[in-house]
C-alpha cells in the first residue's frame, strides 16, 4: 500500500513539473485578406504568419510589438511576449487588418 501512495505523489509531482507545451496558429494572408482575421492566442504560443500572394505583405502592430515583413510566398514566425489585444494591419495593403487577443 505504501508504494501505491508513493506512486500516487510522484505522478502529482510529476505532472506539477511539465511544462505546458505551447501552440503554433498559423494565419494566411491570401487574396489582399487576412485569414483568420480574429485570433485568441496565449504568451508563448508562435504565430506563423504565410504569406500565399504573389507580392509582399507586412503584420504591423498598431501598438509597435511587432513589424514582421513577408516576401511573396514565404512566411515568417513570431513568439507572443505579453498579453493584450492588439490590432495590426499591412503597411501596403492598409484595408488589410486583424486582430490577435494575447491571454496570459
Amino acid at each position: 500500500m505504501r508504494l501505491g501512495r508513493l506512486s500516487s505523489i510522484a505522478l502529482v509531482f510529476a505532472a506539477i513539473s511539465v511544462p505546458a507545451h505551447a501552440a503554433t496558429i498559423e494565419i494566411a494572408m491570401e487574396n489582399l485578406v487576412i485569414s483568420p482575421a480574429e485570433v485568441s492566442a496565449k504568451v508563448g504560443d508562435t504565430i506563423t504568419w504565410i504569406n500565399k500572394d504573389v507580392f509582399a505583405h507586412t503584420a504591423t502592430a498598431k501598438n509597435g510589438d511587432f513589424d514582421v515583413t513577408l516576401p511573396p510566398k514565404k512566411s515568417a514566425t513570431s513568439v507572443l511576449k505579453k498579453p493584450g489585444t492588439v490590432d495590426y494591419y499591412c503597411r501596403y495593403h492598409p484595408n488589410m487588418k486583424a486582430t490577435l487577443k494575447i491571454e496570459p
